[in-house]
């Protein structure tokens, strides 16, 4: 069953992001007890456009490779070995382990991945957003785990 996690009030919702995702490319996260090896992130395409930018950006020594698939884009055989996709819609990246949910909606598709992660800033229309996709998930019989980023 996916693991789902929230990570409340980020300070910076798109940076800690970028932060989680380093974190569990260079350090091997776990996930049910594998190492996390790629991840999908997804948004809408505007959202996905900043998260990019925000990769490129967040460290001025780091990069973290990733693509941006449009939607209706099929990569090909070399573009599967980037750890990072930013899609629109999960099932585009469903061979890798971890699903980085940046969209209003609950993630459509997080049941084919291990790890379902949500980071939610402080922001009051964001954290209702929240809440509705927590019961969603909720609803459906997972377990959720939260953690406070600014405590």
């Amino acid at each position: 069953m996916t693991e789902i996690l929230f990570y409340f009030n980020a300070p910076d919702r798109l940076s800690y992001a970028c932060r989680l995702l380093r974190k569990a490319l260079q350090r091997g996260a776990q996930g049910e007890g594998r190492p996390i090896t790629g991840a999908a992130v997804t948004a809408s395409a505007a959202m996905l456009a900043r998260f990019d930018r925000s990769l490129w950006s967040f460290e001025a020594t780091e990069f973290i490779p990733h693509l941006l698939v449009d939607a209706g884009t099929v990569p090909d055989a070399r573009h599967r070995r980037t750890p990072v996709w930013l899609v629109e819609r999960a099932e585009q990246a469903a061979h890798l382990p971890m699903l980085l949910h940046l969209g209003e909606a609950p993630a459509e598709g997080f049941e084919s991945f291990e790890r379902l992660i949500e980071v939610v800033s402080a922001n009051a229309d964001e954290r209702g957003a929240a809440r509705l996709r927590w019961k969603h998930y909720k609803s459906r019989g997972y377990e959720i785990r939260q953690h406070e980023v600014a405590a």
